[in-house]
């Protein structure tokens, strides 16, 4: 039998003027379906097999491709977004038909040419469908550890737990509220660094380094907002923590630990109203 949006390999039953016919695998002819003439390799003939993929085309039927999709049955795909409609969205999967994301399936509002994290289904009438709701689909048995580098996809966001992150965009992630300082949205791509592996296997994310390498970023930072600000930026260790995130995206420890590096290094002076940088020697002499 063969699988609707799988790639599978089938047999050339028969030949006609507009294709080949593949053998579906029910005994029946009337089941087998065709593979377009302009899909069919030269030289085929009967009983030759062929990688294809199947779906339905926009009459409904079952047809094969050899075209190679950027989705399956059952996989979890980052797809582009090529339109939407009153009833739904829909996604390039490389043939000549879209994936269809239904409305009641978009879990978030979504936009025309953004892609997104989506699994592939088979509605009632048998047709490929897609859907943001991925999180049953996830799995909590990574082999990362603390410390390490991953990258992934944003599948969804919770103003009070934070951005839900799909590792490998197949990992169970997440960037507490209080560990990122720009902002995300569904459908984002972002590198980060695992914080924590929890007791049930899932990831606590950052996208900042160790606090000791990313306090050189940091300092960088400040001067450049510094810089932005013309000359003074009215921010130090007493302000609060939401003014810091807001000017600088970053906590209010880090914002800390980086002036402090720069008091050590005579690189700023820190006042009441806020931080001034000092003049280099180069500037001086």
């Amino acid at each position: 039998m063969v699988e609707i949006g799988k790639v599978q390999t089938l047999k050339i039953a028969n030949f006609t003027s507009f294709g080949a016919y593949l053998d579906a695998g029910t005994g029946v002819r009337h089941d087998n379906i065709l593979l377009p003439i302009k899909q069919v390799p030269e030289d085929s003939k009967e009983g030759d097999e062929l990688e294809v993929f199947i779906y339905r085309d926009s009459e409904e039927r079952l047809i094969a491709t050899r075209k190679k999709t950027l989705a399956q049955l059952g996989e979890l795909d980052y797809l582009r977004v090529t339109a939407k409609t009153q009833i739904g969205a829909f996604l390039d999967i490389g043939l000549e038909r879209d994936l269809f994301l239904p409305f009641h399936e978009q879990k978030f509002p979504i936009k025309v040419g953004k892609s997104y994290l989506v699994k592939v289904y088979l509605d009632k009438s048998q047709r490929l469908s897609a859907t943001t709701e991925i999180y049953e689909y996830l799995s909590a048995e990574s082999t990362y550890q603390k410390n390490d580098k991953v990258v992934g996809t944003v599948y969804s966001m919770n103003p009070e737990m934070g951005a839900f992150i799909a590792v490998d965009n197949k990992y169970m992630g997440l960037i507490p509220v209080n560990e990122f300082f720009s902002e995300l949205h569904e459908g984002d791509q972002v590198e980060a660094r695992v914080i924590r592996v929890r007791e049930d296997g899932k990831l606590d994310l950052s996208p900042r380094d160790l606090s000791y390498i990313q306090m050189d970023q940091d300092t960088l930072k400040i001067l450049q907002g510094i810089k932005d600000y013309e000359g003074f930026l009215a921010l130090n260790d007493k302000s609060s923590p939401l003014e810091i995130k807001s000017r600088l995206q970053m906590s209010k420890a880090a914002f800390k630990r980086a002036v402090g590096k720069l008091l050590k290094e005579n690189k700023v002076v820190q006042t009441e109203g806020g931080l001034k940088q000092l003049p280099t020697a180069d500037e001086l002499s």
